[in-house]
């Protein structure tokens, strides 16, 4: 304790287990304030995973739904989950089979870069599907 009061800095416990305790003689403010900015930095790298949402509808025309999919693409690519909603208006619930292929076509599609979370759920006229990106083998 003599030392650190002498250079002007802190004795600090590392491993209070051990026999016997293990110390430390370093500037803990300091110490701190490395820690804290470690910290801040790996929480600016870090990614917010979110929910981008797609729409649809049974009737969509081959370009359009090429344009849909490049978006999920890109929103992929982001590390972001992609919810793709198909839309059912009027007597369009008659074609429940039609936006199953659809719904299959998009994953095949984007089957590269993701992979189905959740399958085909209906919620009244919305039919969806969530993929989310792909995990990277490390």
């Amino acid at each position: 304790m003599e030392v650190a009061e002498q250079h002007g800095l802190d004795l600090v416990e590392v491993a209070p287990q051990a026999k016997p305790p293990v110390c430390r003689i370093m500037d803990f403010s300091k110490y701190k304030y490395e820690q804290e900015k470690k910290e801040r930095k790996a929480r600016k790298n870090a990614h917010v995973v979110h929910l981008k949402q797609i729409r649809i509808k049974p009737h969509i025309d081959d370009h359009d739904f090429e344009t849909k999919v490049n978006q999920a693409r890109a929103f992929l690519e982001k590390k972001d989950k992609v919810r793709v909603n198909l839309f059912f208006s009027g007597r369009e619930m008659a074609f429940r089979e039609k936006a199953r292929t659809l719904h299959d076509k998009f994953v095949v599609s984007t089957a590269d870069i993701a992979q189905v979370e959740t399958g085909v759920t209906m919620e009244g006229r919305i039919m969806s599907i969530i993929i989310a990106p792909k995990a990277e083998n490390k």
